[in-house]
């Protein structure tokens, strides 16, 4: 689909201080980089994950978010929302982050791939950062999170690069349902779906099964 396309990636431009966080420093500060950035397994060649028991990994390698939420939030709370604002890697634009589905599988660009696979729970460093009252509840409330991706396929990406579905998977469960309200029946209709091999779930979904069923008493 060439209406969809990469407008930013972004980088970390300094950690900042974070004496209220687990780690005591933060890598949210993202700022847009000019010319083309090597992805990583581990995500933007040269950013930094801070907290990577909370953050972070191969399967949150990138976190992306879309234009028309950050311009929800524009109007919303009246002011500017430049990529970068909300922590991201990738600001896009034509596709869908938290409506994609859990192992949808982009390209971007000639030869980078990545694989959508859980929502952004927003935690206290991000309200900090942002300095909006309640910012938590606003953002958890709005359910316009942003997804996670894994990098299948390494290689080189610009602002400007086309984003291309290569696959959706057939269970539909998407990364804002999964957020705002899994049910029993979202739990089984993924876990048939990685028994398919249709999809790889990260190893952190499957303590959320669990609670999930016992909260629904399945």
């Amino acid at each position: 689909m060439d209406t969809a396309s990469l407008i930013a990636v972004c980088r970390v431009r300094q950690l900042l201080e974070d004496g209220e966080g687990r780690v005591g420093v933060t890598a949210i500060d993202k700022q847009p980089l000019d010319g083309p950035v090597k992805v990583h397994k581990l995500g933007i060649h040269g950013d930094v994950q801070a907290d990577r028991v909370n953050h972070g990994g191969e399967d949150q390698a990138l976190y992306a978010y879309s234009q028309e939420d950050a311009d929800y939030w524009v109007g919303e709370l009246q002011r500017e929302m430049p990529p970068g604002i909300f922590g991201e890697n990738l600001r896009v634009a034509g596709i869908a982050t938290t409506g994609a589905v859990i192992g949808e599988r982009w390209k971007i660009g000639l030869d980078v791939e990545v694989e959508v696979t859980s929502p952004r729970v927003p935690c206290n460093t991000f309200q900090r950062r942002m300095g909006e009252p309640h910012w938590i509840k606003r953002f958890t409330e709005a359910g316009r999170v942003g997804t996670y991706l894994r990098v299948v396929k390494t290689g080189s990406i610009s602002a400007g690069d086309h984003i291309h579905r290569l696959f959706v998977p057939k269970h539909g469960v998407t990364v804002g349902k999964w957020f705002s309200d899994p049910t029993p029946e979202d739990v089984q209709t993924l876990l048939d779906a990685e028994a398919d091999r249709e999809i790889r779930l990260q190893p952190e979904y499957h303590d959320e099964f669990e609670k999930i069923l016992r909260r629904q008493g399945a």
